[in-house]
């Protein structure tokens, strides 16, 4: 059944994934550039459908509505550009609602080659969704509270992460050979919650992240200062900062969760390594925890280089988008050893039904 993989229908979900991290990059792009607030209604933008709202335009727009006046105040104007990030990503969710019914009906009509779980598999993104634009909206309407920005990340996560969920069941019921699938009892008893947390805390960090880069309108990201070493490794010039600001409380929690992540991870690695090392699968489950351990050192980096690089109250922005998209590549490459784990006891069900 191993075909061509254009021919695959497993690769419908891998677009759906490339879609959906377009739209995160989208999202973050937004943050950065400040244009959250930029389509004040939904999903108009507006009053309109399009993007080039003129300055005038949006003062005609605030005379008819001042209840819909955000946080930058009636006097505020922005950018066609600024409306445009807003506006292409709401394009977006609405484009990928095509390929995701799609999936659906593909899922539904070939139940009998995929099975139910893939099925499921199906709504369940389709559902996510539908949660996800009202998460956006709910975004839109509380002006990008610190809050909604978490929760909107978060949902996009475990968005992206179930369609790699369903590519991976979908390549085991065509056929794929993977080794992974014969992974023992023993294995899997040892190491499963072990995986789990791993990703669960990565998740968490991403959360925390998002808190330090929303909450008040982005300003905590210098409450530690700026420069080598008083704003890196150091927080305002101490080891030990003081953390009467609200500022310092979270962006020491957020670096210190990463300090944690990190020292669990290569804990985790040096145990897998030395409990089994006559274990054949242990191999695959090692290569995704050092590349899981790679991509947090690196966004670790890219971290510190935002605030490195930075000038009082001038952050090198993209740099912010990177350790955006290093976090979300960090979590789901994290997230392949609970999956690997998941299909191999699926599979062990399946042939113990089928004897």
């Amino acid at each position: 059944m191993d075909t061509a993989w254009w021919r695959r229908p497993s690769t419908l979900p891998l677009i759906i994934l490339s879609m959906a991290l377009l739209i995160i990059v989208a999202g973050g792009s937004i943050r950065i550039n400040d244009a959250g607030e930029s389509c004040p209604d939904w999903p108009k933008c507006f009053g309109t459908y399009g993007f080039d709202v003129s300055p005038e335009e949006q003062e005609q727009y605030w005379d008819e509505n001042p209840d819909e006046i955000d946080s930058r105040g009636e006097f505020h104007r922005y950018t066609v550009f600024e409306i445009f990030l807003e506006w292409i990503h709401r394009l977006l969710v609405g484009i990928i609602a095509i390929p995701i019914i799609a999936n659906f009906f593909i899922a539904r009509k070939n139940i009998e080659t995929y099975g139910k779980s893939n099925y499921y598999s199906s709504i369940f993104i389709g559902t996510m969704l539908i949660i996800q634009a009202g998460a956006g909206a709910i975004t839109v309407f509380f002006d990008n509270a610190d809050w909604t920005v978490a929760l909107h990340l978060s949902l996009a996560c475990i968005f992206s992460a179930s369609i790699i969920w369903q590519y991976l069941l979908m390549r085991v019921k065509e056929g794929a050979d993977w080794k992974f699938l014969s992974t023992s009892k023993q294995f899997i008893e040892a190491n499963m919650n072990r995986f789990d947390a791993i990703a669960a805390s990565i998740l968490f960090l991403l959360i925390l992240g998002a808190w330090v880069s929303s909450t008040a309108g982005g300003q905590y990201n210098q409450s530690c200062s700026v420069g080598f070493p008083n704003g890196w490794p150091k927080c305002n010039g101490s080891f030990l900062p003081s953390l009467d600001g609200p500022g310092v409380l979270i962006q020491m929690i957020h670096r210190i969760g990463a300090l944690v992540i990190g020292i669990i991870l290569i804990a985790s690695v040096i145990k897998v390594q030395k409990e089994n090392k006559e274990s054949p699968e242990s191999e695959i489950f090692l290569r995704y925890m050092h590349n899981t351990g790679k991509l947090w050192l690196l966004n670790l980096l890219i971290g510190a280089s935002y605030l490195i690089f930075a000038k009082s109250g001038d952050f090198p922005e993209w740099l912010s988008l990177l350790h955006l998209v290093g976090g979300i590549s960090c979590f789901l490459v994290s997230l392949v050893c609970p999956f690997m784990i998941r299909l191999s006891l699926l599979s062990k069900n399946i042939n113990s039904e089928a004897e």
